[in-house]
C-alpha cells in the first residue's frame, strides 16, 4: 500500500504543477504577468504557459471600451451662477502594463480628473455658454482628460455632458426672457407683414392708376380719331351738297329745305300730350305742296321745262311756288280724338 500512495500523491502533485502552469486569458482581457513580483509581460486572449511558483497573474485588465458616469456636480460660472452638472466618460485601455502599474485604481484617477476639469472649463464661462454651448464644452473636456490619462495607457473616446441643472428662479426668469423674445419675434413678424401687405397694396393701386390712365388716353385717342373721322365726313358730305347747288341751283336748296322741313313736322305729329296741333302758314303751305316736291325732284333731274300736274309743260321757275293759306290755320291729327 505505500508505494500506491505516494505514487498517488506524486501524480497528484504533478496534475496541480501543470494546472497551475496553464492560464488561459478570456476575450477582451489581458493579464499581466509577474515573475517574482515583477511585471514581465501581458497575456494577450487565449492559453499560456508560465512556471508555477515563480510566474502568478497580476491583475487582469479589461481592454474592451468602458463607460464612467461622473455623480453630479456643483459648479459656479463665471457670472456667479450656481449650475449642477452630470457627465459621463467613454474610455478604452490601450496599454495593459501602463494600466495596471502606472497608477493606482484607473476609474477613480480618470473620475478625479475629469470631474476637475469639468469644474474649471464651466466655471471659466458664463450661464449662458453652458447651457448653448454643450459641444464647445465637450470638445474641451475630451482635449484635457486624454492627454492627462495617456500616460496610463488609456485612451478617452468621448466626455458628455448629461444634463445642466441651473437655480429654480434662474429657470423662471429664462422661461419669462423666452416668453417675451417670442412675444418680440412674433410683433416683428407682423409688422413686416403689415408693410409688405401695404407694400403690395400700393403697388396694384399704381398699376391700377397707370392702367386706367392708359385707357382713358387711348380712348381719348380713339374719340378724337372718331371726330376726326365724322368732321371729314360731314366736310365730305357739304362738298358734296355745295357741288349739288351749285351744279341745279335754287332746285337742290329747295329740295333739302322741305326734307328737314318734312321731318321736324312729322316731329310735332307724334307728340303724345296734343290732340290739336297748330302750325305756321309754312307749314300749311309745306302740307298743301306735298305733291310739288316729287314734281321738284323731276326738274332737278330734268333742268329745264317742268311737266305740270295737268299733263302741260312749263318753264321752270326759280323757285317751287306753294298755296299760301291763313296764318295760324288749325290741322286735326290723323287719327286723334277731335
Amino acid at each position: 500500500m505505500g508505494p500506491l500512495i505516494t505514487l498517488a500523491l506524486v501524480v497528484a502533485v504533478l496534475f496541480i504543477f501543470v494546472m497551475s502552469a496553464i492560464k488561459v486569458v478570456r476575450q477582451g482581457y489581458v493579464y499581466t504577468i509577474e515573475r517574482l513580483g515583477k511585471y514581465t509581460k501581458a497575456a494577450d486572449p487565449g492559453m499560456h504557459v508560465i512556471i508555477p511558483f515563480v510566474d502568478r497573474v497580476g491583475q487582469k485588465v479589461n481592454m474592451m471600451e468602458q463607460v464612467l458616469d461622473i455623480p453630479g456636480q456643483e459648479i459656479i460660472t463665471r457670472d456667479n451662477a450656481m449650475v449642477g452638472v452630470d457627465a459621463v466618460v467613454f474610455f478604452q485601455v490601450l496599454d495593459a502594463g501602463k494600466a495596471a502599474y502606472e497608477v493606482h485604481n484607473l476609474y477613480n484617477a480618470i473620475m478625479a480628473i475629469t470631474t476637475t476639469n469639468l469644474r474649471t472649463v464651466m466655471g471659466s464661462m458664463d450661464l449662458d455658454e453652458t447651457l448653448s454651448k454643450r459641444d464647445e464644452i465637450n470638445a474641451r473636456l475630451l482635449g484635457v482628460v486624454d492627454h492627462a490619462t495617456s500616460p496610463w495607457g488609456v485612451k478617452i473616446t468621448r466626455v458628455e455632458i448629461k444634463d445642466i441643472r441651473p437655480p429654480l428662479d434662474i429657470s423662471e426668469a429664462m422661461a419669462r426672457q423666452m416668453k417675451a423674445e417670442r412675444l418680440k419675434r412674433a410683433e416683428i413678424l407682423e409688422a413686416e407683414g403689415e408693410r409688405a401687405s401695404r407694400i403690395l397694396r400700393a403697388e396694384g393701386e399704381k398699376q391700377s392708376a397707370i392702367l386706367s390712365a392708359e385707357g382713358k388716353k387711348e380712348a381719348a385717342f380713339r374719340d378724337a380719331e372718331a371726330r376726326e373721322r365724322a368732321a371729314q365726313a360731314e366736310a365730305e358730305a357739304t362738298r358734296a351738297v355745295s357741288e349739288a347747288i351749285a351744279q341745279s341751283g335754287n332746285q337742290a336748296i329747295n329740295y333739302f329745305i322741305a326734307q328737314e322741313y318734312t321731318k321736324a313736322v312729322g316731329k310735332f305729329a307724334t307728340s303724345p300730350n296734343a290732340k290739336t296741333i297748330l302750325f305756321p302758314v309754312e307749314a300749311t303751305q309745306l302740307i298743301g305742296s306735298l305733291g310739288g316736291i316729287g314734281e321738284l325732284v323731276k326738274e332737278m333731274a330734268q333742268p329745264g321745262d317742268v311737266t305740270t300736274p295737268g299733263g302741260g309743260r312749263t318753264q321752270a321757275d326759280s323757285g317751287v311756288a306753294l298755296p299760301r293759306q291763313r296764318q295760324g290755320a288749325a290741322v286735326p291729327r290723323t287719327g286723334g280724338d277731335s
